[in-house]
């Protein structure tokens, strides 16, 4: 049997996002962190076949856009990659919009602006587009909040690091320079995926955040490594690790969230305050501290995160059964 997918592909700052646009499976009318847990426990190979070789690659990201089960809400998107299918992902939206309003994929009940159901909760985005093309978009992120402060980790080849667990969509392990970790100066993409990997082994041994409202939504699956900007316009620059061996080209979007809610909840970032994140590869997400937020017990914040994205082309895929690699391989 030859299963056949109609993909937009696009790139945010840097990070591929491939739009499934036709050929994603039909799953009920709920709400869709509901149907998240049916597309991964009874459709996963979709995302494996999309995302991993070889037809994509160890930074792949994708989304599949579904009608909206909220009655507040244009569309609901489900967040894939080669970590898992995620609650949320900030280049992944600002990717898919930028695709669906191009290519005609959604109409806006209002111009500009679009609310997404996804399984972190509502996001409201607002975009600017000029002659057809969708040139910046803004995501209003869900709540973030710095989960716990200075956790001690010790970590095999580095010694003993200090850490932050922050959410902006995803749980996130946020380090700083410090005694055993100098920066990402003279760092290779191969060394930070090497001591992102012992860090989230030792991290899973001492610690399982588990969000205050929704416990589908738990566990350090990322890491972001912060540092000195090297653009003089940036605030701070950094590497954000996720799934086997990925890097974002981008400066990630629940990244930057996460960040700001680390530096906000350490008293250091304002509300009102804005914050530019440099990527590894130089691109710029402007992220801003919109509003103070509660989540469970936590004091949070409701940030906001400023991008662009480009469509790069149309990709007609074909997952065919007779093929010994139809549901994809990852080289560990």
């Amino acid at each position: 049997m030859r299963n056949s997918f109609f993909c937009i592909d696009a790139h945010t700052s840097g990070n591929p996002v491939r739009l499934v646009a036709a050929g994603g499976p039909l799953l009920p009318h709920a709400p869709i962190g509901e149907r998240r847990e049916i597309f991964v426990r009874d459709h996963d190979w979709v995302r494996q076949a999309l995302m991993f070789e070889p037809r994509g690659h160890d930074i792949m990201s994708g989304a599949i856009i579904y009608p909206a089960y909220r009655e507040d809400c244009d569309f609901a998107v489900l967040f894939i990659e080669v970590s898992g299918c995620l609650p949320m992902c900030g280049a992944g939206t600002i990717g898919t919009v930028t695709a669906a309003i191009e290519e005609g994929l959604v109409k806006p009940r209002e111009p500009g602006r679009v609310a997404i159901e996804t399984p972190a909760g509502r996001v409201d985005v607002t975009y600017e587009e000029k002659g057809g093309y969708v040139e910046s978009v803004r995501l209003h992120n869900v709540a973030s909040y710095l989960h716990e402060a200075d956790v001690e980790v010790d970590v095999p080849g580095m010694g003993r690091l200090r850490v932050d667990l922050s959410y902006g969509g995803n749980y996130y392990a946020v380090i700083e320079p410090q005694e055993n970790w100098s920066g990402l100066e003279g760092m290779t993409a191969s060394d930070i995926v090497g001591c992102s990997q012992k860090l989230r082994s030792a991290l899973a041994d001492i610690c399982d955040p588990i969000h205050p409202d929704d416990a589908r939504i738990r566990g350090v699956h990322h890491a972001i490594w912060c540092d000195r900007p090297v653009n003089y316009v940036s605030d701070g620059r950094c590497a954000v690790f996720y799934g086997e061996k990925a890097i974002d080209r981008s400066p990630g979007g629940t990244g930057t969230s996460a960040r700001m809610a680390q530096l906000y909840g350490k008293g250091r970032l304002a509300v009102g305050s804005r914050y530019r994140h440099e990527s590894l590869i130089g691109t710029v997400f402007e992220g801003r501290v919109e509003a103070e937020a509660s989540i469970g017990p936590y004091s949070g914040i409701l940030p906001s995160i400023g991008g662009w994205a480009r469509v790069i082309g149309h990709n007609t895929i074909f997952v065919d059964d007779r093929d010994p690699l139809a549901h994809g391989f990852q080289i560990r």
